[in-house]
């Protein structure tokens, strides 16, 4: 894992060689997207951040005129012991109770996906129920829902192991020409694990990192920052060790984005971040490898506390802020509109030449 500094051996052959395969962009070919952005008819960097996705684009993709022909949000779904803590104002049944609903296509990030044109893939990684075969359901179930982390260990690091592994198959199987990846989450009470995480590998305190998730009163937010103060003082999660992290304060469905965008990475496919639990799925992955932040587009800026100290850590920056906290990839999903377009400007403008328009003096 060239370029990995101070971080312990995962001890999976699936992920290391995932891991080798993620290569920088491809600087030459960006030189020459830039080139072109600047002949379109337009003042030079008019179009800001569009040109900076197109740009990339090219370098991930290693396409000359790359073009989005499918766009799959995948929402990885898992229970979390810890929710018997009281940090969710919902009870844990909603997670296989919205897993239904996904399916069903009747949830926000369904909406938005066939909005958008995109394809949504429902992942069981971690619910306590099980569910039979339908359109758009993933049966990759590694645990039965993760243990109370405020207790001990959310999972053993072979589990852990084992959904990262999970989400790497699964962007191997997608990976196509023309693919986009969005993350997605659902799991009452994932934003426990999530600020936990996040603590852990940016060094600030749990009450810097922690939102109110649903929408929880006082009492049980100050309960919340207890329980993650507690669920690291009790594991003590060393961010040298990012797999371990993820087992011991993690989550599976979190561990299931990080190996998604690992997986994503190795197979040159862009992918989109959702809000704060994708992200800090997205945070694990990039102490896995220097380079996969290139690869990763953070589509919004969620009102979660600790999702701009996740983003920052990561070195990636949103260009949606529409005060989202719902999760299931619907900020994702709203930003595929935005790169497409960049792309279709990129492709389709006319030069100054061809069109016939003088340039500036």
């Amino acid at each position: 894992m060239n370029g990995i500094k101070e971080v312990k051996e995962v001890g999976s052959v699936l992920i290391d060689s995932a891991l080798a395969e993620i290569s920088p962009l491809d600087k030459s070919m960006m030189e020459s997207a830039q080139q072109r952005l600047d002949i379109l008819t337009k003042p030079k960097d008019s179009l800001g951040d569009l040109e900076e996705f197109a740009k990339r684009y090219v370098g991930i993709t290693r396409d000359k005129a790359p073009t989005i022909d499918s766009k799959t949000v995948f929402v990885f779904a898992g229970d979390h012991g810890v929710a018997s803590e009281g940090v969710s104002a919902f009870p844990a049944e909603v997670t296989p109770q919205m897993v239904l609903n996904f399916l069903a296509g009747g949830a926000g990030i369904n909406v938005i996906a066939r909005h958008v044109g995109a394809a949504v893939k429902v992942v069981d990684i971690g619910v306590n129920t099980e569910f039979d075969s339908a359109p758009g359901l993933l049966k990759r179930k590694v645990v039965n829902g993760t243990a109370n982390i405020a207790k001990g260990p959310a999972m053993s690091r072979g589990e852990a192991i084992k959904c990262v592994e999970t989400g790497i198959e699964i962007a191997r199987e997608f990976a196509a020409p023309g693919a986009i990846f969005g993350t997605g989450d659902m799991g009452i009470a994932n934003t426990t694990p999530s600020s936990a995480l996040v603590s852990v590998f940016t060094g600030l305190l749990p009450a810097e990192v922690t939102g109110r998730g649903t929408g929880i009163d006082d009492k049980s937010y100050a309960r919340k920052v207890e329980v993650i103060e507690e669920a690291i003082r009790v594991n003590g999660p060393d961010a040298s060790d990012p797999i371990g992290v993820l087992a011991k304060v993690g989550g599976a469905e979190i561990a299931g984005i990080t190996g998604l965008i690992i997986g994503a990475a190795a197979e040159r496919i862009p992918v989109v971040v959702d809000g704060f639990i994708s992200t800090a799925g997205a945070l694990v992955a990039s102490r896995l490898h220097p380079e996969i932040e290139r690869y990763l587009f953070a589509s919004h800026s969620s009102v979660e506390r600790g999702h701009r100290a996740a983003l920052d850590a990561i070195g990636i920056r949103p260009f949606l802020d529409l005060n989202l906290r719902l999760g299931e990839g619907t900020g994702g999903a709203l930003a595929m509109g935005a790169i497409e377009a960049a792309l279709k400007l990129y492709n389709e403008m006319a030069t100054f030449d061809s069109a016939g328009v003088s340039t500036q003096e």
